[in-house]
């Protein structure tokens, strides 16, 4: 039964205050970013009123996370966006996946009557 039980585990510590671990958390840290170090590049993206009519950016640039996003969904690879735009890194794009996987999750969906 001990044996069981600590296949189980997962990597994130359940002390008290601590957030419950997710099914996300968890695929997240199979995927070798943990939903913590995600949550901490998230200080890559500044919002600022006087930038970019205050949309989220990548800080130290006026690129928005919708621009960097909508490169990538329009097919450009990682690379060659970060060959497009030379002030952004690998930790940027992440990021900005990272703020959009956020903002999903604290979107709040009202079911149709």
């Amino acid at each position: 039964m001990r044996a069981v039980k600590d296949s189980l585990a997962t990597p994130f510590s359940r002390a008290a205050g601590d957030l419950c671990v997710t099914r996300r958390s968890r695929l997240a840290a199979r995927a070798g970013l943990g939903y913590h170090s995600a949550m901490a590049s998230l200080d890559r993206i500044s919002i600022d009123p006087t930038i970019r009519f205050g949309k989220a950016c990548v800080r130290g640039t006026r690129l928005t996370v919708g621009e960097v996003l909508g490169y990538l969904a329009g097919g450009m690879s990682e690379a060659e966006v970060l060959s497009s735009f030379p002030q952004l890194t690998h930790e940027d794009v992440l990021a900005c996946l990272a703020y959009a996987a956020e903002r999903e999750r604290r979107t709040l969906s009202i079911p149709a009557a």
